[in-house]
């Protein structure tokens, strides 16, 4: 593998997308199981991008638009290999919390510290813009949430009514910044 490089991506980056391999395996997932929250059996294979290539594509472009920002990991400032995206947009009413939208890394570069290290240009970024929390939809696979818990992240303390809507079965978790 080449030299990685971290930068923030521009809106004519936004079909480099189509170079991440988004396949993922889930065995177990996490359900609510009689009001408590458990790991269930799931073995579903997600072949392709979760909503579709355009739906990921259009949420990046229009990130990236309205003033968000997605950064991305390089082979050689080439080829994508991960990206995340915080969106601009503030909501809550306790917390000032801004959304990350996305983090995806190819099947074949996962598990060697590019999410983290993503997640943190997203952090960086997120503090500038004087935020307090990042506010993320977690897709429920226990390899997500184990991810997402070993950099610090926890159970959101306020609820995005609309975010949880959209999918009741994600995880609502939050990063103090």
């Amino acid at each position: 593998m080449g030299n990685i490089i971290y930068r923030k991506m521009n809106s004519d980056e936004c079909e480099r997308i189509n170079q991440i391999n988004p396949y993922q395996y889930i065995g177990k997932a996490w359900r609510l199981v009689n009001g408590e929250r458990q790991l269930v059996e799931i073995k579903y294979e997600d072949l392709d991008w979760p909503n579709g290539y355009e739906h990921h594509y259009n949420n990046l472009k229009e990130t990236i638009l309205n003033g968000g920002s997605a950064f991305g990991a390089f082979e050689n400032n080439e080829k994508l290999l991960g990206f995340a995206t915080i969106n601009r947009d503030f909501f809550g009413e306790q917390f000032n919390y801004i959304l990350m939208d996305q983090l995806f890394i190819s099947l074949e570069h996962r598990n060697r510290g590019m999410g983290k290290k993503i997640f943190m240009l997203c952090v960086d970024e997120a503090r500038e813009w004087n935020s307090d929390k990042i506010y993320i939809c977690a897709g429920s696979a226990e390899e997500t949430i184990a991810f997402y818990r070993a950099i610090g992240c926890t159970e959101a303390v306020e609820i995005n009514k609309e975010l949880y809507e959209s999918d009741p079965r994600d995880y609502q978790l939050e990063y103090l910044l």
